[in-house]
Formats: C-alpha cells, sequence, structure tokens
C-alpha cells in the first residue's frame, strides 16, 4: 500500500514537470477539472502513504530495520528540522528568504526527507523517506530547466515579511515539537 501511494503521488507530481503533456492535459479537460483532478489523485496518494507506512510499523519482520541510527542523531534531527519549517512557510509568504532560496518548499522537502531518512532505519521510512527526497531532487532539477517560478511567482517581499516567515515557522516548528508530532504521527518528540 505505502508502494502503490508513492508511485501514485509521484506519477501526479510528475505532470508539472512535464510542462507540454501538463498542458495537453489542461486543454483536454480545463484547468479547474484538471486541478480537481490532480487534488484528488495526490490525496487518494497521501492516504495510502500513510495507510501503508501505517500498516509496515506495525507489521515487524515486515519491516525489517536497516540500520539502527546513533541516539545522537535526533539532536541533529530536531535542528534539521528548524530551517525545514521555515521554509515550509516561506513557500506562501513573499518574502526575501523565498527569494533567495528559490523554491522553498522543494528546500523543505529535502531537508525534511533527509532528516528523517537519518532518523530511521526501517525499511519503510527508507520507502517513504527516501521516495520523498529523490523525488524532491527530481523536481529542484526539472525547475531549473523549465525556469518555473512556483505558485507566487515573482511576488517579493522585505524585511516584515521576512520576520513574519521567520516567526511563523518559529511557532509551527514549537507546535510540532512539543505537541503535534506526538499527537499526530504517534512518536512524541520530547520526553
Amino acid at each position: 500500500m505505502l508502494v502503490s501511494g508513492l508511485v501514485l503521488f509521484f506519477l501526479v507530481h510528475l505532470l508539472p514537470t512535464l510542462p507540454a503533456v501538463r498542458a495537453a492535459l489542461v486543454s483536454r479537460l480545463g484547468r479547474g477539472a484538471y486541478s480537481g483532478v490532480f487534488s484528488l489523485l495526490s490525496l487518494i496518494g497521501l492516504v495510502l502513504i500513510v495507510m501503508g507506512y501505517a500498516q509496515m510499523q506495525g507489521q515487524g519482520r515486515g519491516n525489517p530495520e536497516l540500520w539502527a541510527p546513533p541516539i545522537w542523531i535526533r539532536h541533529l534531527v530536531l535542528l534539521l528540522m528548524i530551517p525545514a519549517v521555515v521554509l515550509l512557510v516561506a513557500a506562501y509568504v513573499p518574502s526575501r528568504v523565498r527569494t533567495a532560496v528559490g523554491h522553498p518548499m522543494l528546500a523543505a522537502v529535502t531537508i525534511w526527507a533527509f532528516a528523517h531518512l537519518l532518523a530511521n532505519g526501517d525499511l519503510a521510512s527508507v520507502l517513504l523517506f527516501g521516495g520523498f527526497l529523490a523525488f524532491a531532487v527530481y523536481d529542484r532539477i526539472s525547475v531549473g530547466r523549465r525556469a518555473a517560478l512556483g505558485p507566487l511567482g515573482n511576488a517579493q517581499g522585505g524585511v516584515l515579511q521576512d520576520a513574519l516567515v521567520i516567526a511563523a515557522g518559529l511557532g509551527t516548528y514549537m507546535i510540532i515539537l512539543f505537541w503535534a508530532h506526538g499527537k499526530f504521527i504517534g512518536v512524541p518528540l520530547l520526553p
């Protein structure tokens, strides 16, 4: 189920990296229908990913541990997640942070996936986080080739927007750290 979800999710997200194919689909279906089908298939892929990952985590031998991360890696992961969350926020706010990074969502996913790959040595985690890391790297290369600007286009911001991005990113990080990761992922980050 995990692999099926990853394949579906990444196939759907491959379309924007293929401008001619995407344009043909938008022309054939219309922009609204294309967006609706894209969103629906993405959601189905995400649901399959979550269910498949949870299923593999509960399988024991069906999810072998490929390596045992050292205990200190946890501290590195917590540190890496700070810029990942700030960059995630920057993807949605016109700011100098966003402009400097170019595509902060892809940078955030890359850091998130790399950090979680360091911290989790089981097969399900390697499939999940390794898949997202590989796709984020591919997509970043594709964005450069296509000169794609992302959803905010050329929108830029100043010091106020930078402060907003950093404050909102740090606030979101604290919520994840102290509550949300344990509540929604089932793995508390702090004792």
